[in-house]
């Protein structure tokens, strides 16, 4: 009998052990609202969305202070809402964007898989290189470093591929759309998931055109 609730009592502490923390929940949610506003929302109302969904990290971010993963997600977040905004303000954006990843890589560049590196990679290549940020080089090895963090992941082999379209590279551009395609779902991120296939799948065709 007190072996069986000691099995009890152990097999609790195991549960609190693994339970989802305020953090967790906050970051969920973040994500959650990410895909809505980029795959579910009509492309006019996107800016506005992501300017909420801005704020709202923001303010997860501020209670959260030492956390990489609440800076990650605001970062992400930015670098989204920079894309649909006119050209003046999006620079400014970006520039927000880089320096909240670059303060989660200060952190711990490993956090949820590297993505700190994903995302600085990805906007070093999209944003321009003249009157702004951009640096193709420093982009390849952002990219290169979150390979390695998660080398199966379906963001790092998607933004190495695109990154490597955009350089000319089409055949290994291709390999990395294929890894991208064939990488194992994420629990819980199915509607990031489903997004990002239709993004692959239109790289994948580029790619393909180009050979």
């Amino acid at each position: 009998m007190k072996k069986y609730a000691y099995l009890c009592l152990l097999a609790l502490s195991l549960n609190s052990t693994y339970a989802a923390t305020p953090l967790d929940t906050s970051i969920s949610q973040l994500q959650h609202g990410w895909a809505a506003a980029e795959y579910q929302t009509p492309e006019k109302d996107r800016e506005a969305a992501f300017k909420k969904l801005a704020t709202e990290a923001h303010q997860v971010s501020l209670g959260n202070p030492g956390r990489a993963e609440p800076l990650i997600w605001e970062g992400i977040i930015t670098s989204t809402l920079a894309k649909y905004q006119v050209f003046f303000k999006a620079g400014g954006t970006a520039k927000d964007a880089r320096d909240l990843l670059l303060s989660a890589e200060k952190i711990d560049p490993i956090s949820l898989d590297g993505s700190a590196l994903t995302s600085l990679g990805s906007l070093y290549y999209k944003v321009p290189s003249f009157g702004s940020f951009g640096d193709h080089k420093k982009a390849r090895e952002y990219l290169e470093r979150a390979l390695k963090v998660n080398p199966n992941g379906i963001d790092q082999n998607y933004f190495y591929a695109d990154f490597l379209l955009g350089e000319g590279e089409y055949a290994k551009s291709l390999e990395y759309f294929k890894k991208a395609l064939n990488a194992p779902a994420r629990p819980g991120r199915e509607d990031a998931d489903t997004g990002r296939h239709a993004d692959i799948q239109e790289g994948i065709k580029k790619a393909e055109k180009k050979l």
